[in-house]
């Protein structure tokens, strides 16, 4: 039976090291990172520090991810794991010791992008052990379980908050990260097979990668970014501080949008395998692209529960548009080309990200407007342009 449960679902035992790498990470990163523009407000910063930590964010993830999807073929997806890792709890370190809204943007930079540095090396690690029949569904489990601690470490997180304030809640928060971090990496060495280093590609010989179709899907993909990143760092702002909920209340939306978004990861996964991608892909980016416009019409919290549900909901083709970059990737360089592919994406995106603090100056209402107007332009575009694997 539990043969049957693991085969259906992709499961074996370099896969299980990685979901509980993936866990204990995500949940310290969530509890502790989640609520960091209130963190930088309370300790004096303005909102373009916000927006500039937004902006960063985005950055760092699109620089970190070749530099990620080299180090995964150089060194094997099992050590850049857990390189990437030590390298984030040398980031937390940084904001439990000093309280200043500085220090945050310093440690940035070794915590902040742990999900885009460690993609590559995660995709890589599902493409060689899982079957390929079964790579979405791969994918998605990765996804399903990346879920948990994101709709748990808000909650957690809200609740150090309720308990110590912002500045000491969110510092405590870090340190509960930097401790679940060292768990994670002995439990991942002592689970994770090792992988034979690969010659990793050069930058240029990665771009020449990237087939046309993969190139429609890029620029689609940038426009939706367009769409979530330009409200991203402001939706908590706009909960909790224009709309006056609590940061628990906040959690709670969250962990609605996450268990949403869980809910419908397996049988999207297991349509995806057996059918056209394209469809779900789309779904997705219609959904990214209604969220700001919901957003800022909900003036009640059982309006914002469901605008969280359909923020839960872009998560509908996420795994499955995953599984279609490495479908439209070389067979033996996926990691160089995902990871060159997000260089690219989150390079564009980051400089959306950064007018995000303009937008929002101007009105909240001009931020989303103009997110929404980008998810249309992206939707229509993959609409014409997209392709299957």
């Amino acid at each position: 039976m539990m043969k049957k449960v693991f085969e259906f679902f992709g499961l074996n035992r370099s896969i299980l090291g990685m979901l509980f790498l993936v866990i204990l990470v995500g949940l310290g990163e969530k509890m502790a990172e989640r609520f960091l523009p209130l963190y930088l407000l309370a300790l004096g910063g303005s909102v373009y520090a916000v927006g500039a930590l937004n902006a960063l964010d985005n950055l760092l993830s699109a620089l970190y991810s070749f530099p990620g999807g080299y180090l995964s073929e150089k060194l094997g997806y099992k050590r850049a794991l857990i390189v990437f890792t030590a390298i984030a709890m040398g980031g937390y370190l940084i904001v439990i010791l000093i309280p200043s809204w500085v220090a945050v943007f310093i440690g940035s930079f070794f915590f902040i992008s742990w999900t885009a540095i460690s993609l590559p090396a995660v995709m890589s690690l599902v493409s060689k052990v899982v079957p390929k029949e079964k790579r979405t569904m791969g994918v998605s489990v990765h996804s399903l379980i990346r879920r948990i601690p994101m709709a748990l470490g808000p909650i957690i997180g809200g609740i150090f908050i309720a308990a110590m304030g912002k500045v000491q809640g969110i510092r405590i928060a870090f340190l509960c990260a930097f401790g679940l971090a060292f768990i994670a990496i002995l439990t991942f060495w002592k689970l994770v097979e090792d992988q034979p280093a690969s010659k990793p590609l050069k930058i240029k010989e990665a771009w020449g990668a990237i087939s046309p179709s993969l190139r429609n899907l890029l620029i689609s993909d940038i426009l939706i970014r367009f769409a979530e990143q330009i409200p991203y760092a402001f939706v908590v702002v706009w909960v909790v501080e224009i709309q006056q909920f609590s940061a628990l209340q906040f959690g709670i939306l969250t962990t609605i949008e996450m268990a949403t978004a869980m809910a419908v990861y397996i049988p999207i996964a297991y349509l995806a395998d057996r059918t056209r991608k394209k469809p779900f892909v789309l779904m997705t980016f219609i959904f990214f692209t209604f969220f700001p416009l919901a957003l800022m019409f909900a003036k009640s919290f059982l309006a914002l529960v469901f605008v969280f549900i359909l923020r839960g909901l872009k998560e509908f083709g996420e795994p499955t548009r995953k599984s279609l970059i490495m479908d439209l990737a070389p067979e033996d360089k996926k990691a160089a080309t995902f990871g060159t592919y997000y260089l690219i994406r989150d390079v564009v995106v980051s400089g959306a990200a950064l007018t995000s603090a303009y937008w929002w100056h101007l009105a909240p209402e001009v931020n989303f407007l103009v997110a929404f107007g980008c998810g249309i332009v992206g939707t229509l575009f993959f609409l014409v342009k997209g392709k299957d694997s």
